[in-house]
């Protein structure tokens, strides 16, 4: 199945780009790191000077650039299943070629692991480890079961990670919200595997859905969910950190009705609700830094 070819106006052209490199989830990959730089390393009363710290401004574009690129070369390898799984969303081939994508990949992995060496070699390593986990993420992990999944929620832990590298303060702290990260992009990957079984199954893919089936694949999901939620209140507590644990308390509401919804959850259009529900408790994890 083929993209039927028409003519591209240039605004085509630079929507496709935003479309393609999912802006929304740049922009949440942005407020993350600044929100823990500003609360969870602080001091939070300086935060007006923060914003001009050459190192986090460096460290954010890297992490922006190199996440963009990613999007890029996962959307290069998934052509064929996403004009299966989503037809209206597929960008190469519809609004420009695949070596324009593969062109703009190289450059923006350039740019970002450049970047990162300006903050610290630390971070470049960082860089140089996303970038090569995202090609092979997307050129053989993600077909594969589980691996793709834990190599996702990895890199959006290390995206926080970085910070408890470059900053020494409360690190501990930072390091528990990177284990926070990880552990709800890691639902939401498999989640976002049983929403896209059709076409990953018709190009043989080898995901946890199709290996096991919807139901086993729901079971392994509230094993990681019970595995995830005492971890984070034992960490807390470890922390000698109360309103630690009341963020984690307030978020047991969303993570129980995810829980609840993904019992009966049984479409594709249920899953992709379940999927954006990850992304609110996600999101509702970040913003609750302003209160730690």
């Amino acid at each position: 199945m083929t993209l039927p070819k028409k003519i591209v106006k240039p605004q085509e052209f630079v929507l496709g780009f935003v479309r393609m490199v999912r802006w929304p989830n740049l922009l949440i990959m942005a407020l993350m790191q600044y929100l823990a730089r500003i609360f969870l390393v602080g001091p939070a009363h300086n935060w007006r000077t923060f914003w001009g710290e050459s190192g986090l401004f460096f460290i954010v574009s890297s992490t922006l650039l190199i996440a963009a690129a990613g999007y890029i070369i996962n959307d290069y390898f998934d052509v064929k299943i996403d004009i299966i799984n989503k037809p209206r969303r597929v960008v190469i081939g519809r609004y420009f070629k695949r070596r324009w994508a593969m062109t703009f990949h190289q450059v923006l992995n350039m740019m970002g692991c450049g970047l990162g060496l300006l903050a610290s070699k630390w971070v470049f390593v960082g860089c140089v480890l996303s970038a090569t986990l995202l090609w092979f993420y997307s050129s053989y992990f993600k077909r594969k079961p589980f691996i793709g999944n834990f190599v996702v929620a990895l890199l959006a832990g290390i995206s926080l990670l970085i910070l408890a590298v470059y900053y020494p303060q409360n690190q501990n702290l930072v390091a528990l919200y990177a284990l926070f990260a990880f552990g709800i992009t890691l639902v939401r990957e498999i989640i976002k595997d049983m929403e896209d079984l059709r076409g990953d199954a018709l190009l043989g893919c080898q995901t946890l859905p199709i290996v096991w089936g919807l139901r086993r694949t729901k079971q392994f999901i509230y094993f990681l969910i019970a595995i995830f939620i005492p971890t984070l209140f034992v960490a807390a507590h470890l922390l000698h950190n109360l309103y630690l644990a009341w963020v984690f308390a307030a978020l047991l509401l969303p993570i129980g009705w995810l829980t609840y919804r993904l019992v009966y959850a049984d479409t594709r259009r249920e899953f992709g609700a379940l999927s954006h529900l990850c992304k609110i408790i996600m999101l509702g994890g970040i913003l609750s830094m302003i209160w730690i």
